[in-house]
C-alpha cells in the first residue's frame, strides 16, 4: 500500500524523532469484487450465449435479451504494464445489425446493501463514486455505465465514455454524483448494481440519457449506445473495474488470490471432489437412507441453492457399495444437510459415508444476488 502522506514529523539534527504516518488508500475500498477478472470457478469460456446468467468471470453477470449470440471468456489479453493477467471477453458470433425495441445487453455486477452503507445514500452528505476500468473494442463509439438503486424504485443514474481507437486498450475514469434521495437496505439485498451496455434496442435508447440520479426512465438509459452485436467482427474486453467513494480513481485496489477467491466464494463456490474421496460422514437411518451434514467452505450471502454432478455413493459399516441418491437441504449459511435415499446394506444407527465414484463429484452451491 501506497503512503500518501506524513502527518507530522519532527528532525532534530538530521534525525527524525517523531513520525506519524497516514494511510489514506483504505483497503477493500472497490466496491466491485473480482474486477481484475482472476477468479472463474465455473468455466474460462463459454459458447453459444443467449440467455441470462453467471457463465464465466465470477461476480459479473451477463445480461441479455434477444441480441446476438455470443462467446464469452476469461482472457490473457491485458493492457500492459498494468498488473492485470486476465480480462473478461465478449466476442459475437451471431450478430444482430437491428436490434428490436426491448432488446439488450449488458454485463453487470451487483452489491449488497449492508456493504453500502458508509456512501450514506439518501442523506444530504451522500457520497459521490467514481467508476475506473480498462475497456477495449475494435468497435469504438461510445458507450453507457450505469449505476442502478434497487431498493428505491430502479432510481438510476446513467454516464457515457467513448471507445477512441480501435483494438487499444483505454482507461476510464467515470464519477456518479452521490445521491440524496432513498437509502440502501442494511441487508444482504442487491441494493445497487453496476452495468456495462453493450447494446440497446428504442426502448432504452430514445429518451435523453440520465446523467443524474432520477426515478426510472427506461428510454433514458443506454442513450447514444453502439451496437457491439452488429457484426461477428466485434469484442470487447474490460478488466480493472473499480468503484469507490469520492471524486477521483485511485490506481486498482490488487487483492491475494486466496482472499479474492474467498470473497467470491460467498455468492457461489464450486467444490471438486476427486474419484473416492470422502464427501460427507453420516448415520445411517435405516438399511436404506443416512443423513449426515457437510459446512461450505466460506459463509454464503444466504441459503444456497445446492446441484451436483458426477457419481456417488454411501458407504456403510458392511462395505457395501450400497448406490442411492442424494437431496440437499440448506440449513442456513454455514451448512447443509445431505440426505441418502434408496440406498441398501447399510444398518440403522451405524456411522456411514458419502464417497465420490468413478469420475469424481462436483457440487456447486450458488447464493448469487
Amino acid at each position: 500500500m501506497a503512503i500518501d502522506k506524513v502527518t507530522s514529523a519532527s528532525i532534530t539534527d538530521g534525525t527524525i524523532t517523531t513520525a506519524k504516518l497516514a494511510y489514506e488508500a483504505a483497503p477493500f475500498r472497490n466496491i466491485v469484487i473480482n474486477g481484475d477478472m482472476s477468479i472463474a470457478q465455473r468455466a474460462t469460456s463459454t459458447a453459444s450465449i443467449t440467455s441470462a446468467g453467471y457463465h464465466t468471470v465470477d461476480r459479473f453477470q451477463t445480461s441479455i435479451t434477444n441480441m446476438g449470440t455470443w462467446t464469452q471468456s476469461q482472457s490473457t489479453t491485458v493492457p500492459s504494464g498494468q498488473g492485470f493477467a486476465t480480462s473478461l471477453k465478449m466476442d459475437c458470433t451471431t450478430a444482430d445489425a437491428s436490434p428490436a425495441a426491448g432488446d439488450d445487453l449488458k454485463i453487470r455486477t451487483k452489491f449488497e446493501g449492508q456493504n453500502l452503507q458508509y456512501l450514506k445514500k439518501g442523506t444530504s452528505s451522500a457520497e459521490s463514486l467514481t467508476a475506473s476500468f480498462w475497456v477495449r473494442s475494435n468497435k469504438t463509439g461510445t458507450y453507457i455505465v450505469e449505476l442502478m438503486d434497487n431498493d428505491n424504485s430502479y432510481r438510476h443514474i446513467n454516464k457515457s465514455y467513448t471507445i477512441s481507437s480501435a483494438d487499444t486498450w483505454e482507461k476510464k475514469t467515470i464519477t456518479f454524483a452521490g445521491d440524496t434521495t432513498g437509502a440502501f437496505g442494511n441487508d444482504n439485498g442487491a441494493s445497487l448494481e453496476m452495468s456495462f451496455y453493450l447494446g440497446a434496442g428504442s426502448n432504452q435508447t430514445s429518451g435523453t440519457l440520465q446523467t443524474s440520479w432520477g426515478a426510472y426512465t427506461a428510454a433514458n438509459r443506454a442513450v447514444g449506445q453502439v451496437n457491439l452485436a452488429d457484426s461477428t467482427s466485434n469484442e470487447w474486453y474490460i478488466t480493472g473495474v473499480q468503484l469507490e467513494a469520492g471524486t477521483s480513481a485511485s490506481d486498482f485496489e490488487f487483492l491475494p488470490v486466496d482472499v479474492n477467491l474467498q470473497r467470491c466464494q460467498r455468492y457461489f463456490e464450486l467444490e471438486t471432489i476427486p474419484y473416492d474421496a470422502l464427501i460427507c460422514v453420516s448415520q445411517a437411518l435405516g438399511s436404506t437412507s443416512s443423513v449426515g451434514f457437510k459446512q461450505y467452505k466460506i459463509q454464503k450471502r444466504s441459503a444456497p441453492s445446492i446441484s451436483i454432478s458426477g457419481n456417488y455413493f454411501a458407504f456403510g459399516s458392511n462395505s457395501a457399495n450400497s448406490g442411492g441418491s442424494a437431496s440437499f437441504n440448506p440449513r442456513g449459511v454455514d451448512v447443509y444437510r445431505l440426505d441418502i435415499n434408496s440406498a441398501s446394506g447399510l444398518t440403522a444407527g451405524n456411522a456411514s459415508a458419502v464417497y465420490s465414484n468413478t469420475g469424481g463429484v462436483t457440487l456447486s452451491y450458488n447464493s448469487e444476488l
